[in-house]
């Protein structure tokens, strides 16, 4: 596995190492051990897999839970791509209100992590597009929170024009208003 630190502090970018023959291919999407030597995080544990099956355009957050029911979250794409978007909602952070922005595909086979005190969303670049969350706590319904995706202060390009959004995210908050508790 190739991990790479991104310019935002916790963020971190997975490639695995694949194997290919004629049969197919193999490739590791966790491996505990090199994760701790990468992050430093120890005793993380995932209590949740979550999956979604998107149509191209749809576009899914900026989400995230409150303490003390926040996640880190590892997603993936399973099939199709998508441009992923992890904004840091950390206060102490010198990077807070910034936001990093990466194309996961079954065909890279990328991965990103995505600690806790970051929101998080996606828009889906083709149909059929199936992405894979493990979250490192449980779904809490009253801790959810959404931060409004086209906030023109954050200047997200999801490099899209008519994204397909839900009605929960089109009431999103927006960034000047919020008051973070990371």
């Amino acid at each position: 596995m190739v991990l790479t630190k991104c310019e935002i502090p916790g963020l971190l970018v997975i490639e695995p190492r694949i194997f290919a023959d004629e049969r197919g291919l193999f490739y590791e999407t966790f491996n505990e051990q090199k994760f701790i030597e990468a992050t430093g995080v120890e005793g993380l544990r995932f209590y949740q897999d979550n999956e979604s099956i998107s149509k191209k355009n749809v576009l899914r957050g900026l989400h995230f839970q409150q303490p003390p029911f926040a996640q880190g979250k590892l997603v993936r794409v399973v099939q199709g791509t998508v441009l992923d978007v992890a904004l840091d909602l950390r206060k102490s952070s010198p990077t807070y209100g910034q936001h990093f922005s990466v194309e996961l595909s079954s065909e890279n086979k990328k991965q990103l992590w995505i600690p806790e005190g970051f929101a998080h969303g996606f828009v889906a670049l083709e149909d059929h597009t199936i992405f894979n969350y493990k979250c490192t706590n449980y779904y809490s319904p009253q801790s959810e929170r959404t931060i409004q995706w086209d906030d023109i202060d954050l200047g997200i390009d999801w490099k899209i024009k008519c994204p397909i959004i839900s009605e929960k995210d089109k009431k999103g908050q927006d960034f000047a208003t919020f008051v973070t508790d990371f």
